[in-house]
């Protein structure tokens, strides 16, 4: 039997919120249908965005080795629900024996062609650029958020789904969504697992919002369910 892994705890609700889109994506009646998953959440891993920018820890010892625990646990495909942590993405496929899907490419693949996408993600994320290169790749056009207006918004609606304050978090992604409509943005990539845990408590103003965590668990089921993984 194969499975699925998760290197998760980062944060623990967007691993959490991964899982539950991981399920609902599955066509299955019943117990026996669902996909085989090892999870492994390891919260303790350094600040990912922070490395990134050069005042915090590495966190590459620590992701690699959740991907060690997976690797004994023999898992077939590796899904991490923490975009930033794909700076280091060369460096883990490199230590997994599994392939490792890629949460841009996942996300990339949802938006329209020639349309310009707005990416929203941590500091750590937007500094290193991959989704800006797959967005690049596919050669559509793309904004970020202004480092000291929305880019602040965006850093706080992390911090609050972190903290346990959704509805908090919602307002401050409200903030940024309105802004990006006046600039009559379309579609908006929400490139860090932890947006898509404030959307509900935000307006959506028309917007086309790509869920990457969604894109993740929809590339990790189309690939389990194509080699019959959910076989008993």
């Amino acid at each position: 039997m194969s499975f699925i892994g998760v290197l998760g705890g980062m944060g623990p609700a967007a691993t959490v919120d991964f899982m539950a889109k991981l399920v609902a994506l599955t066509p299955a009646r019943r117990d026996q249908d669902h996909l085989p998953v090892v999870v492994v959440t390891l919260p303790r891993i350094p600040d990912r965005s922070a490395a990134i920018l050069g005042r915090g820890q590495d966190p590459l010892p620590a992701l690699k080795e959740g991907i060690a625990m997976l690797n004994r646990a023999d898992v077939g495909l590796v899904a991490i629900p923490c975009s930033t942590s794909h700076h280091w993405y060369d460096e883990l496929s490199a230590a997994s024996r599994a392939p490792i899907l890629h949460i841009a490419r996942a996300a990339v693949s949802r938006a329209p062609r020639g349309e310009r996408a707005l990416i929203l993600a941590t500091r750590g994320a937007l500094a290193s650029g991959f989704f800006q290169r797959e967005l690049a790749a596919c050669e559509i056009p793309f904004d970020i958020p202004s480092p000291d207006d929305d880019q602040v918004a965006v850093d706080d609606c992390i911090r609050l789904i972190k903290a346990g304050q959704p509805s908090a978090a919602g307002a401050c992604l409200n903030r940024v969504l309105v802004n990006a409509r006046a600039r009559d943005v379309r579609t908006v990539i929400l490139g860090c697992t932890e947006l898509p845990l404030a959307v509900a408590h935000a307006e959506r103003h028309k917007l086309r919002l790509i869920d990457c965590t969604l894109e993740l668990a929809r590339y990790a089921v189309e690939y389990a369910l194509q080699r019959g993984w959910n076989c008993v």
